[in-house]
């Protein structure tokens, strides 16, 4: 089927982030998992495109894009299995806290910086004993004449080794009489004292991305650094969350399309039994299903971003997608695999990233039980 939500204006930009991911990420993607981080003079060339932040307003430098371009950008990098690069996490899930909720001198300083890929952007939520449970969250912050004291720990930081901007979620007020309030968002950056790096966490997939432990002890963070309004960080948290899961679900839906034409070229050329693969009807079945899934998240997708992009309120439609979409890709890269037999289990061919980096999709953002739950609260139920 063909898509309607993109511009020729999108596919001429689509054109220009394939080239690069072609020709400037890809031949570097193997070293880059070896190091375990895309190196800061990726992020740099990236800017240099204006693949960052192309949302941002043109009086900072930016393209002034709506945001279908992020998306063009995010399922270049799914659809390849390079998805480490972790681009929409900069410029369409963090940057839009400071887009949204920044003041004019907040935006002055760090925006442009943002754009450039000078400053690289982290989101820190989750906290060791809280996980999914932003309300539980312990990091505190205790005001302190013109600067705010931020004691505690987060874990599972995208982008951790690398950034040099976070937006963190911290407790400034842990006498308010519900869990949920009291939290208050705070601009940190990397070199402030008291902050500091944990280690750069192995994990089974997304080997390029840095993810990391992040700690503060008597961390003085400026007033001038809050983000958004005191005490209501839980409430920003929650208005950004539908954007972030229709970025995770749109990567998904890449990645699996993405991993559904590998196995297809596959297909036609692996000679068996005296034929092709593709010419064996488990073989056909299983592509026409997959298929058959790729396509309904497409379409699924694609009647959702507009409704997003016009200001919608979708959180139950988006957390279906997040979750059922998430899911999908997941079994369809094991499903690709499997045809590809011997070779898929190995690091040499990309269907085995795609099988790997998939696992993360279901627990990241909200795991997708959590979504179920959003579905279920939104079902007329209670």
């Amino acid at each position: 089927m063909k898509r309607t939500i993109y511009s020729e204006e999108h596919d001429q930009f689509r054109d220009t982030v394939r080239r690069w991911v072609r020709d400037d990420v890809a031949p570097h993607y193997e070293a880059w998992q070896e190091a375990r981080q895309v190196p800061k003079e990726a992020w740099l060339a990236a800017g240099e495109l204006g693949l960052l932040c192309p949302s941002a307003p043109e009086e900072y430098g930016g393209l002034g894009a709506d945001f279908l371009y992020g998306c063009v950008i995010n399922e270049e990098l799914y659809y390849h299995a390079v998805s480490s690069f972790f681009l929409p996490l900069h410029s369409d899930i963090v940057f839009p806290y400071l887009e949204r909720l920044g003041t004019d001198a907040q935006k002055r300083r760090w925006v442009p910086g943002c754009i450039s890929g000078e400053h690289v952007l982290a989101l820190a939520m989750t906290e060791p004993d809280a996980g999914s449970d932003l309300a539980a969250l312990r990091t505190r912050a205790v005001r302190d004449g013109d600067h705010f004291v931020v004691d505690g720990s987060k874990t599972f930081i995208s982008n951790g080794q690398v950034a040099d901007l976070f937006v963190v979620a911290v407790r400034t007020d842990p006498d308010a009489d519900r869990p949920h309030r009291g939290i208050s968002l705070l601009m940190i950056e990397g070199d402030t004292p008291g902050f500091s790096r944990g280690r750069n966490l192995d994990k089974i997939g997304l080997h390029a991305q840095d993810t990391s432990e992040l700690f503060f002890e008597g961390c003085r963070v400026p007033v001038a650094n809050l983000l958004g309004i005191e005490g209501r960080g839980f409430h920003h948290m929650m208005e950004s969350l539908q954007q972030e899961r229709l970025v995770l679900a749109i990567g998904a839906a890449a990645a699996a399309q993405g991993c559904l034409d590998l196995t297809i070229e596959h297909a036609r050329d692996r000679k068996m039994f005296g034929t092709t693969l593709g010419k064996l009807q488990n073989t056909r079945f299983e592509l026409a299903e997959m298929a058959t899934d790729v396509q309904l998240a497409r379409s699924f997708l694609d009647d959702l971003v507009p409704r997003h992009v016009a200001g919608e309120n979708v959180v139950r439609e988006v957390s279906m997608a997040k979750w059922w979409i998430t899911q999908k890709q997941f079994e369809v890269a094991d499903r690709c695999l499997q045809l590809f037999g011997g070779y898929g289990y190995t690091t040499e061919y990309p269907v085995s990233r795609h099988f790997v980096d998939a696992r993360i999709q279901r627990i990241y953002g909200g795991a997708n039980e959590v979504m179920k739950e959003l579905i279920a609260r939104n079902l007329g139920l209670d």
